[in-house]
């Protein structure tokens, strides 16, 4: 670690355990009795914009599709989740867990305000309280089966956003503004934020773009011209949806109807969430000359498969530039890989991936394109326990000993 750390690893080229270890800490683990699918955060540069009604139209237009959805209230100052639902009833829990408030319609909900004794109670807290808040949002509650869960997200570029984007796998977010020229300013700002934090940005809502005339028909552009097309083609963003003034729709929300409403213009967002969860896995292989590399730390390139709806789609070689053994697993997390066979792997490298959901296929050898093959049909013979601990500079075995030759645990893949 250079002795001018800020510790800010997201900007630092450095190699170096303090990086590795500080990028992994920051993740908050499901509780075991959850599984969560795809997490989307709904995100605003600044209130007042209409965030909660896209977050909670989009979650009852997922579960419309068939999907299991949840709704996730990290505006934990300005809870409003609850009410467009027209939840009243409390949140429930035991010694271990907290049990989300369903919907009519079967929609997973968790608020600060169904914890509340009193909905208008406020919530006067400073930022690292309401940040564990949220964490324990995720940690702590039962979410059972969900495909889909969209996080309502305070406005701004804050703590609390970052602490979300930093604890919980934030697979995308979709940004709602208004047309007036300050938010596009700040919308800006949070699709920055976004990719700072290489989270893409599935799409744009635009809010209150226009007022359509029930007599003449025309549009009239109340808050001022559009600039969200612009924005959009700036960041390379494909999906961008243009909401009308609706009344019927603003007040079924504070009716708390929400789920009787219908708004087809953000069915384009709704397609690239489709999409999104799609089955998809990523293989990683440390890669040799077509063999299955026998030293995770040492290894100089990576053979990524990626594999869609049970079918091969796409293989690549990456270098690895050299780089160490934390190094390595932050690599492998960049690329958004899933499964990684391998040779030998030290317990510090498993440790790490293994912390962020990475399944770990040690013990392997032989040609990487049949070991991939072997994995997908439960068929590939490995040896989960083995770690190996020959971490000493240059070391290459020549005592006759290879990582990989410790023999096969006898298991099969569960991945699939």
């Amino acid at each position: 670690m250079s002795e001018n750390c800020n510790h800010n690893c997201s900007s630092c080229g450095e190699s170096c355990d303090e990086r590795t270890a500080a990028q992994m800490d920051f993740r908050a683990q499901l509780n075991e009795m959850s599984h969560v699918k795809n997490v989307i955060a709904v995100v605003s540069g600044k209130g007042g914009v209409g965030k909660t009604m896209v977050t909670s139209m989009l979650s009852v237009l997922m579960n419309r599709e068939g999907y299991k959805t949840a709704v996730l209230d990290a505006d934990i100052t300005g809870p409003s989740i609850p009410k467009a639902f027209g939840l009243k009833e409390r949140a429930m829990g035991d010694k271990k867990y907290i049990y989300p408030v369903k919907t009519k319609s079967g929609i997973s909900v968790m608020s600060l305000n169904l914890l509340l004794e009193n909905e208008t109670d406020p919530v006067v807290w400073r930022g690292p309280i309401i940040a564990d808040m949220v964490k324990q949002f995720w940690t702590d509650v039962v979410w059972d089966e969900i495909d889909y869960m969209f996080i309502d997200m305070p406005p701004g570029t804050g703590d609390i956003p970052l602490t979300v984007y930093q604890s919980l796998p934030i697979d995308g977010i979709v940004v709602v503004a208004s047309p007036q020229e300050l938010v596009g300013m700040v919308v800006e700002k949070a699709i920055n934020m976004a990719n700072m934090m290489k989270i893409p940005v599935l799409g744009l809502v635009e809010n209150m773009s226009y007022f359509e005339c029930p007599d003449c028909g025309g549009r009239h552009s109340i808050f001022g011209e559009s600039h969200i097309d612009e924005i959009a083609e700036k960041y390379g963003i494909d999906t961008v949806c243009k909401l009308p003034i609706n009344p019927k729709l603003a007040s079924a929300t504070d009716a708390g109807l929400i789920e009787l409403m219908e708004e087809e213009r953000l069915y384009d967002i709704v397609e690239v969430l489709e999409d999104m969860g799609k089955d998809f896995l990523r293989i990683a292989v440390t890669y040799d000359n077509g063999e299955v590399f026998q030293h995770f730390g040492h290894t100089q390139q990576f053979k990524l498969y990626d594999i869609e709806n049970g079918e091969l789609t796409d293989t690549y070689i990456v270098d690895t530039n050299g780089s160490g053994h934390g190094a390595l697993a932050e690599f492998l997390i960049t690329y958004q890989v899933d499964a990684l066979i391998c040779g030998g792997i030290g317990g510090g490298a498993r440790e790490a991936l293994g912390s962020v959901g990475i399944e770990i296929f040690s013990g392997a050898s032989g040609d990487a394109d049949a070991a991939v093959i072997a994995l997908l049909q439960n068929t590939l013979e490995y040896d989960p326990d083995y770690v190996c601990d020959h971490h000493g500079e240059g070391h290459s075995h020549e005592d006759g000993h290879s990582c990989g030759s410790h023999g096969c645990g006898g298991g099969s893949c569960g991945h699939h």
